[in-house]
């Protein structure tokens, strides 16, 4: 819940004047939902793309007041959605069973979902993170099963690193991503293979060469750093070396 149409208009432009080829990587803006119609428009004819912060858990319409469905973000040509992220479970009460519902609802609309996964600090200090992490993935697979998962994205976010001055090495961060293909690998060696898994914590431009280094780290969720072109185009010139 950041910025205002003048500044949402002013990023998505500086985007585009500054992705240069972008066929080395992939870029992809979730702004506010207020602002999805005027940003999209700011990049159209260019590469980067359009996603959503959040869905409805409903795949159409209805007496819903407040949401905003799969379908209504087609229409503003959204193709990514992000599910489950950290703050809306925690300051939002979204559970594993609605993470889920809300992948399915992306799914059923051809939107590409993002689906974040991620322990606390305390999860972490008491050695539950994979608990945690598969919990929250086998939620959404048993749901939906692993073919829906082709073409899908997920994104770890160590939640204990995000604005706690606690920091994730890459290597930790490695470890997780490893598991997490290892999860869907159970089922498809192939879909587990394509898949694309993100790292969400704290990524700046500072340390996204480190991490995204590692084998199973394949781009970023950013937050605070993609509010600035200049931090948000170095993170990408990581992705795209």
């Amino acid at each position: 819940m950041h910025g205002s149409l003048a500044s949402c208009e002013s990023l998505a432009t500086a985007l585009t004047g500054g992705i240069g080829d972008a066929s080395r990587a992939s870029m992809l803006l979730c702004p506010p939902p207020v602002y999805l119609q005027a940003v999209g428009h700011r990049l159209a004819g260019s590469p980067i793309r359009l996603g959503a912060q959040n869905l409805a858990k409903f795949t159409d319409s209805g007496a819903y007041t407040g949401e905003v469905s799969g379908r209504m973000l087609k229409d503003l040509g959204c193709d990514h959605v992000i599910v489950g992220h950290s703050e809306r479970r925690a300051l939002f009460g979204e559970d594993d069973e609605t993470v889920a519902g809300k992948f399915k609802a992306a799914r059923g609309q051809g939107i590409v979902p993002i689906l974040c996964v991620g322990e606390l600090l305390e999860d972490r200090e008491a050695g539950r993170t994979e608990d945690v992490v598969g919990r929250q993935v086998d939620s959404v697979l048993s749901l939906v099963g692993v073919d829906a998962f082709a073409n899908a994205v997920v994104a770890y976010e160590p939640v204990w690193a995000i604005g706690t001055g606690h920091t994730a090495t890459p290597q930790q961060a490695q470890d997780v991503h490893a598991f997490i293909r290892g999860l869907i690998a159970r089922q498809s060696d192939i879909i587990a293979g394509d898949l694309r898994i993100l790292y969400g914590g704290s990524v700046k431009g500072s340390n996204a060469r480190e991490l995204l280094a590692m084998d199973d780290i394949d781009g970023g969720l950013v937050g605070g750093a993609s509010l600035d072109a200049r931090d948000f185009l170095a993170i990408f010139e990581a992705a795209a070396a």
